[in-house]
């Protein structure tokens, strides 16, 4: 079964002024629609595994055939990671941190100040493409980032909360000031949805 383009679950222009109407259109339209392609491209090659879901695919990439390994990396790490992506983050009235979530991060990194400076940190040191990413490593809360489009779901986290640091997400409209985007990232973080991620890695 070949993988599709999610819809985004709210306007192109539903997240500005923190991240602008035109970054989004090519974001979306051009990149992770490239993302899905290359992946459908690759598992023609892997039958075997065009059955598997995407979590799956992602976790256990290094298990596919050498030939489309790479590919399978690349591009299934591409669509998953920018799956979960848009729905991490919502319209700036709509993002408000409580819930679980909220306590559990005042309880493994002391503060959400605290933990805000080292996701930040995280996400302005990652160098060149990647990720900074929020995880549940099956006994607390952790920050972690990946270089370009691995997810920590291929070390046995689960991720909560992710920022796509590479400069096709914030360039349009931040150039090379990635310190400003991963802070106003903070603005349009769907905490609702990080509430019900962090409830599903739990059980």
């Amino acid at each position: 079964m070949a993988f599709t383009l999610p819809e985004l679950p709210y306007a192109y222009d539903a997240l500005e002024p923190v991240i602008d109407k035109e970054t989004m259109q090519f974001h979306h339209d051009k990149h992770h629609d490239t993302y899905v392609n290359n992946l459908n491209k690759a598992l023609e090659k892997a039958p075997e595994w065009a059955a598997k879901d995407i979590e799956e695919i992602v976790a256990d990439w290094e298990k596919a055939p050498e030939a489309v390994r790479q590919a399978i990396r690349n591009n299934g790490g591409g669509h998953y990671n920018h799956s979960l992506f848009w729905q991490m983050m919502a319209p700036v009235k709509d993002s408000k941190l409580e819930g679980a979530i909220q306590e559990q991060i005042e309880k493994d990194f002391g503060s959400f100040d605290a933990f805000k400076k080292e996701f930040g940190a995280a996400a302005t040191g990652r160098f060149g493409s990647g990720w900074a990413w929020l995880v549940w490593n099956g006994e607390k809360l952790a920050v972690v980032s990946t270089p370009n489009q691995d997810n920590p779901l291929a070390d046995g986290q689960k991720p909560l909360l992710g920022i796509d640091v590479w400069e096709h997400a914030y360039y349009l409209k931040y150039q090379n000031k990635r310190a400003d985007y991963v802070d106003n990232f903070f603005k349009v973080i769907n905490w609702k949805f990080v509430n019900e991620l962090f409830a599903a890695a739990k059980k």
